[in-house]
């Protein structure tokens, strides 16, 4: 009978930007050995280094990291291709180790590779107004072709002339990267490895003050220069991203470079608030300080020996 300390475990560190889940994370994996997976979905471009805060070289020297600044920002990449790719490694590290260590703040990312898509991405509802609009001035046509290019699978399944479902599919690749087709996997596939889920909080002003401090370090280590020399890709989705949006807007000369820093400040603290709006509705996360090393560490083997 297999020995429970020898059953393949995941284990997966979510939380908010900024709350330090990297350095946790390089410290759990060197405790047990293993290697880590990054699920941000910024961190895969090697353009974007500075702006999406990814680990130091020493970081990233003293543990060994895949899915780092892996893709170019042209090169097109989907939650999808992730999922697929994600679970290749995990499944060929698992043939000589028994954990893996996962760590980042996009939550789509990482439901990707721990439960897999059994419901849709929330889109925002301009998308839905943008292809009604164009289903009135160009004819469903138009949409057709664009699904037909975007998600062959569900093309040559769905109703070609019902409108709606034409309109809800592309509406969900527009907002999400993602063909229709990947989020409509009613059987999902069980994961073959256990997982655990590791939540970092902080009291909020706590969170604030580390966010404006990273801004800061961002702008020092030169921020301004990074998003300049990428100001010509601009209208590229892995742009539209906080601290590139509001320094092309400082480019443009619609805003100060001042109140461009005050505005990646607000926008960062308002994502880290929905990053954890979303963490905290997946009841299996167990939340800890990031301090709290030690007891994490307690936590962790309680699972892996139960």
């Amino acid at each position: 009978m297999e020995n429970h300390s020898q059953i393949k475990t995941l284990i997966s560190v979510v939380g908010p930007t900024a709350i330090g889940k990297t350095s946790f994370a390089i410290e759990i994996a060197k405790y047990y050995n293993s290697e880590i997976i990054s699920c941000d979905s910024r961190q895969f471009f090697k353009e974007m280094k500075i702006g999406t805060a990814v680990p130091s070289v020493e970081e990233l020297n003293e543990v060994k990291h895949h899915f780092i600044q892996n893709k170019s920002i042209d090169e097109k990449y989907s939650v999808g291709d992730f999922e697929r790719e994600g679970l290749n490694f995990i499944k060929d590290f698992f043939i000589k180790n028994d954990i893996c260590i996962m760590v980042g703040g996009s939550g789509l990312y990482e439901k990707a590779i721990t439960v897999g898509f059994d419901d849709f991405p929330d889109v925002d509802p301009k998308i839905r107004e943008q292809l009604n609009n164009e289903l009135e001035e160009f004819g469903i046509e138009k949409l057709q072709e664009e699904l037909k290019e975007v998600d062959p699978n569900y093309f040559n399944e769905v109703d070609i002339y019902n409108k709606q479902r034409v309109i809800r599919a592309l509406e969900i690749y527009r907002g999400s990267g993602s063909p229709f087709s990947i989020f409509r996997n009613n059987n999902l596939n069980k994961r073959t490895f256990n997982i655990i889920k590791i939540g970092l909080e902080l009291p909020r002003e706590e969170m604030y003050d580390r966010i404006n401090q990273r801004v800061d370090i961002m702008i020092n280590e030169g921020l301004i220069e990074e998003a300049k020399s990428l100001f010509h890709l601009k209208e590229l989705n892995a742009l539209q991203t906080v601290g590139y949006r509001e320094l092309f807007d400082f480019f443009e000369e619609k805003i100060s470079l001042d109140f461009a820093i005050e505005e990646i400040k607000k926008n960062t603290r308002r994502f880290a608030k929905r990053q954890m709006t979303w963490f905290k509705k997946d009841e299996t996360v167990t939340w800890f300080s990031p301090k709290d090393e030690q007891p994490i560490i307690e936590f962790i083997n309680s699972k892996l020996n139960a």
